[in-house]
């Protein structure tokens, strides 16, 4: 899924640039193996087998490639003001215990802004950033839609490249925060759904649980790999005593597999960026606007903190 973006950011460090020659772009498709629990919360733990598209384009504004799509106006990675989209898969509410009876999950569609800033660049290989991505949250059975609150996920992100022998790493961790209508959409129980296990509960916004992921990806000639492993801690969360809230504990993973059959002959120098510690006046310019766009794709294995599953679990893509 696609994150989208209006706003322009300041940053004032020039880039030298360690280049080398790949496709401008590349085509594949892949199938992405995974478990979620229903949603956040519950005891139910679900399988699927989702295909994916695998694409790369590497222009001179717009890319999309490990680091999500994203438009490129000046050279610089330092704070970049994104708007960020994700997805989750629906949710049969009689295929839950605690749930069954209720209204099933739709899927969603989240959009809103992200604010990205990288705090230190540790070496080459190794960035430190800062993410605060804020997103609508709306509901659909494809035939109507409801807005279904907002959430807030700041957190700090690792990213590290070429290591283990050659593999693409990322390491997360942040709160999540949500909006009573969120909350309500997950983990309130109307009156009439209340039963003598499970009483009528009213969810308020605030605190929605702390969220841990790690990620690795690797491309071998024309086979692209990745995976992720994620942990959600709701101690403490402000709906934690709802009686859909079966654990506090839950837990996701996924790997995924893509072939890529296609890509261009035309190539683009792309490569590491370090620190210019002289850059020119016309370097600072440049440096001083940016305008980005990013993706945060449906199961994202190479970034993005939030594995979204069926409801209320995040994955990106």
């Amino acid at each position: 899924m696609i994150r989208l973006l209006l706003a322009t950011v300041l940053a004032v460090q020039g880039t030298v640039t360690m280049s080398r020659e790949l496709p401008l772009w590349e085509v594949g498709v892949g199938l992405f193996p995974s478990t979620f629990p229903a949603y956040r919360g519950s005891k139910d733990q679900q399988y699927y087998l989702f295909p994916f598209p695998y694409l790369v384009y590497r222009g001179d504004f717009l890319r999309v490639d490990r680091d999500g799509l994203r438009a490129r106006l000046f050279n610089t990675d330092r704070v970049q003001l994104n708007i960020s989209v994700n997805a989750s898969a629906p949710g049969r509410s009689d295929d839950s215990n605690a749930r069954h009876g209720m209204p099933d999950l739709d899927p969603t569609v989240e959009i809103g802004p992200s604010l990205n800033i990288l705090l230190v660049e540790l070496t080459d290989k190794h960035r430190l950033k800062l993410r605060l991505p804020v997103r609508s949250v709306i509901a659909t059975d494809l035939g109507s839609t409801e807005q279904a609150g907002w959430i807030f996920n700041p957190h700090l992100k690792l990213d590290s490249e070429d290591v283990f022998g050659g593999w693409n790493a990322g390491l997360s961790l942040g709160p999540l925060f949500a909006s009573a209508k969120y909350h309500a959409y997950y983990y309130s129980v109307d009156p009439q759904y209340a039963t003598a296990t499970r009483p009528a509960y009213s969810a308020s916004g605030g605190y929605s649980g702390t969220l841990v992921q790690a990620s690795l990806s690797r491309r071998f000639n024309r086979i692209w790999m990745g995976g992720f492993i994620r942990y959600d801690n709701l101690s403490g969360a402000q709906f934690e005593d709802s009686p859909l809230v079966e654990t506090d504990h839950s837990l996701m993973a996924g790997i995924a597999i893509a072939w890529i059959f296609k890509q261009s002959s035309q190539t683009v120098s792309v490569g590491l960026k370090s620190p210019d510690p002289n850059p020119s006046p016309q370097n600072l310019k440049a440096s001083s606007k940016r305008i980005g766009i990013e993706e945060s794709r449906f199961y994202n294995l190479h970034d993005h903190p939030r594995p979204h599953a069926p409801k209320n679990s995040s994955v990106i893509f």
